[in-house]
């Protein structure tokens, strides 16, 4: 689960880094605009993950 947030929330920032340097939303020119079910869809776990990945911030780490 923490892999899956992660590479979530590594898609959130690179899509957030085109919509500031080029006001372009990739999520949105692929799945339909920011209203279409889908775009709100891959927001929403964008979303999510970043939310888990608050949690990855306070766990104890383990020597592998």
């Amino acid at each position: 689960m923490d892999r899956l947030s992660l590479i979530l929330v590594i898609i959130g920032a690179l899509n957030w880094l085109l919509v500031g340097l080029f006001q372009f939303d990739l999520v949105a020119a692929l799945f339909g605009g920011q209203n279409a079910v889908l775009s709100r869809i891959i927001y929403t776990l964008v979303g999510l993950a970043g939310l888990w990945s608050i949690s990855l911030l306070f766990r104890d780490r383990q020597k592998a």
